[in-house]
């Protein structure tokens, strides 16, 4: 597997450029290209020392086939996602009230990069993975999370129950999201530590997952659909408990 990966997108490239630029090794933009959100970025890079190689349109479309890179790419050492093992010492140093998402098997790029976007704007302090059955930071992903998955701290894990238990054991609550129980996210009190599992699109959770979460609750759903896009839940859950524990005075 090589040890580089091209990651591409202004928000993308700009978030790597302020909180990891030592992984940086080479930066394309696309030649001609100037606007200003463009020439800022730019400017940031050059004042880090970078060597900026200008390609033709056609070269960056080569290099990123079916790729929206808005005329800019990195190539950049790949940074692991964190291991289980890594875990428990994260666990320990989190600031009070944990919030942690977990997401059991979602498998589409843009879903998990959305579900990132929104978990870093929701204050989640940490999202978890399974290690198989799910997608990965992939330069995908990290364009749609649009910077999300520079600094928001992500760990694959090898056995989710186990995972779901030793979040238990921290004091977190796990709350897992099914569309079929009576309890709506409404009606749960979200301003303890709180860890939110969702599962993967279409089948939801499975069921060893469901079984150790602590509570199970639902999104109301007032029309004809039955369930919402993965990220697009993840946001209402999310925004419940901002709203809960703005409503507390709790520091998200």
């Amino acid at each position: 597997m090589s040890d580089s990966q091209r990651v591409y997108g202004l928000h993308a490239a700009r978030a790597l450029i302020r909180r990891d630029p030592a992984r940086v090794r080479r930066v394309c933009v696309q030649e001609g290209r100037q606007d200003p959100r463009m020439d800022e970025l730019l400017g940031e890079i050059e004042a880090r020392g970078f060597r900026i190689e200008r390609l033709p349109r056609r070269e960056l479309d080569r290099l990123l086939p079916d790729a929206r890179h808005q005329g800019i790419m990195l190539e950049v050492a790949v940074a692991d996602v964190a291991s289980e093992r890594e875990l428990d010492d994260f666990l320990i140093g989190l600031s009070p009230p944990a919030l942690l998402l977990v997401l059991d098997g979602v498998q589409d790029p843009h879903n998990l990069g959305a579900c990132l976007r929104t978990a870093d704007a929701a204050g989640v302090q940490a999202v978890i993975l399974p290690k198989d059955r799910s997608a990965t930071l992939t330069p995908v992903v990290r364009k749609v999370a649009c910077g999300a998955a520079e600094t928001l701290p992500v760990f694959a894990v090898t056995n989710l129950a186990r995972t779901l238990r030793t979040l238990q054991a921290a004091g977190v609550w796990v709350y897992g999201a099914a569309g079929e129980v009576e309890q709506t996210l409404h009606q749960v009190d979200f301003t303890g530590p709180v860890a939110l599992v969702l599962g993967a699109e279409g089948s939801g959770l499975r069921r060893l997952t469901r079984e150790h979460c602590d509570v199970l609750v639902k999104i109301p759903m007032a029309g004809s659909v039955e369930s919402l896009n993965v990220s697009v839940a993840a946001g209402v859950l999310l925004y419940e408990v901002v709203r809960q524990r703005q409503g507390r005075g709790s520091r998200i």
